[in-house]
């Protein structure tokens, strides 16, 4: 099995953008049936975790060999990916660093399948047995660690209707902020709850370059409901950056659902990618499209817009 290395930098050699159709029909442009060299492919998965590592793998592995024969650069599987506990706490048990067996096989199937994958909740061994990280893991296609982001924002909520989280109960919050570059552009790295947090959109656009912001998530069917899609959408059109919101879907046990619906959005706001079924298995695919981040941004200049962080005093008591 392949030894899974931490792998920071870019080649930008190996990064390979392939010349495909352009499907987008945002009205600041032009349709084109043309191909272009400006976009890329990529696929966001959707997919019903459970308390069977194996097994979540062998779903894993299905939606990897459907992305590739889709063409896709990068497939973005969605926040407790290889694990769903019976219970809040069981994750503890099943933690592990980022070098060990659950996350090798993952680095394994991105080699042998050529292509990157974007991780996100892995449940990664803390610093005390008492918590663990819940972390975003991007790995190329070569199987090697590329960035890691661990989620700030913990879910402790007493959901309206629903039951009580305190995820801050075994987790332990990040610290870091985390963008890498990557074939389907510069990746800002986020987690679920992160989601209600635009503060961490906006550093990630204008301070660390972001082009595509990743949301792996597992949202609850009430708040899912209630506030899913609005948020997706707002995070992509306040950043001007295409969304990839990758969903756990349907019942994972008696006690625990998750909402579903996932969703590709661009910098627009324009749903490009979205399964016919927001409980289904499966994955939607969608065209990068590095023109239109550009034009969006050079019609709608909020970068030149908008205040520093340091503008907004408090006011004098």
């Amino acid at each position: 099995m392949l030894n899974c290395s931490l792998y920071f930098t870019v080649n930008g050699s190996a990064l390979n953008r392939p010349i495909r159709s352009n499907p987008l029909t945002v009205r600041l442009r032009a349709e084109s049936t043309m191909a272009t060299s400006n976009s890329v492919r990529v696929a966001a998965a959707q997919m019903t975790s459970f308390n069977d590592i194996a097994s979540n793998f062998s779903t894993c592995s299905r939606l990897v060999k459907e992305a590739v024969s889709a063409g896709a650069k990068m497939l973005c599987l969605p926040e407790n990916f290889s694990y769903v506990g019976d219970m809040s706490g069981d994750s503890l048990l099943i933690a592990e660093p980022l070098d060990g067996p659950i996350m090798q096989k993952y680095c394994s199937l991105a080699r042998e399948s050529g292509i990157w994958l974007s991780l996100g909740g892995f449940q990664e061994k803390g610093r005390e047995d008492a918590h663990l990280r819940n972390t975003h893991v991007i790995i190329d296609d070569a199987g090697n660690i590329r960035s890691t982001y661990s989620k700030i924002h913990l879910f402790d909520v007493d959901v309206p209707g629903g039951a009580v989280y305190k995820e801050s109960s075994f987790t332990e919050p990040g610290k870091d902020i985390a963008a890498v570059d990557s074939p389907i552009g510069r990746l800002g790295l986020t987690v679920c709850y992160d989601l209600r947090f635009p503060e961490l959109y906006q550093q990630l656009r204008f301070h660390h370059g972001a082009q595509v912001i990743l949301v792996p998530a597992a949202f609850t069917t009430v708040t899912g409901q209630a506030h899913w899609e609005i948020l997706v959408h707002a995070r992509a059109i306040e950043t001007q950056c295409y969304v990839i919101a990758s969903a756990q879907a349907g019942k994972h046990n008696e006690i625990r659902e998750s909402y579903g619906e996932t969703l590709i959005i661009d910098p627009w706001g324009t749903v490009v990618g979205r399964l016919p079924d927001r409980l289904s298995t499966g994955i939607t695919v969608a065209d990068i499209d590095f023109s239109l981040i550009d034009s969006v941004r050079a019609k709608m200049p909020i970068a030149k817009h908008r205040k520093p962080f340091d503008f907004w005093r408090p006011l004098p008591v």
